[in-house]
């Protein structure tokens, strides 16, 4: 597969296009937040940094389940009830990205509400591979 990042913006972990050539698969995500995977309860309410990395880390658990990385992700839809709060901790997501050799087109969306009111974060990931 080769993946041809357009316009990067590697300060704020994305790019303004990815060019995916030659994929023969791809792993639609659902949206990812801060919760405990096996009881399902939320996790870190009213803690940006604390729901991103958890958001994170679930997105992680379900790409190495699918046998993927990270890495493999080509497009990141944020959602947040509280924009300021998300890029005052974007370091969080930078850095994340910045390890796992991560790319993606991304939207950054505030929203009024996430399906659990203690949530403040959700990511939605397309990886291929």
């Amino acid at each position: 597969m080769d993946v041809r990042s357009i316009y990067p913006h590697p300060e704020l972990g994305f790019v303004e296009a990815n060019d995916v050539r030659g994929a023969q698969r791809t792993v639609v995500c659902a949206g990812m937040v801060s919760i405990d995977p096996e009881t399902l309860q939320p996790l870190h309410a009213g803690d940006m940094r604390a729901q991103l990395a958890k958001a994170l880390d679930n997105l992680d658990r379900v790409l190495t389940a699918a046998g993927l990385t990270l890495a493999h992700v080509v497009r990141l839809n944020y959602y947040t009830t509280d924009v300021e709060g998300f890029l005052a901790a974007l370091d969080v997501v930078v850095s994340r990205l910045t390890e796992a050799d991560c790319h993606p087109a991304s939207t950054l969306l505030g929203v009024n509400r996430l399906f659990l009111p203690e949530l403040l974060v959700e990511i939605e990931a397309t990886a291929m591979a």
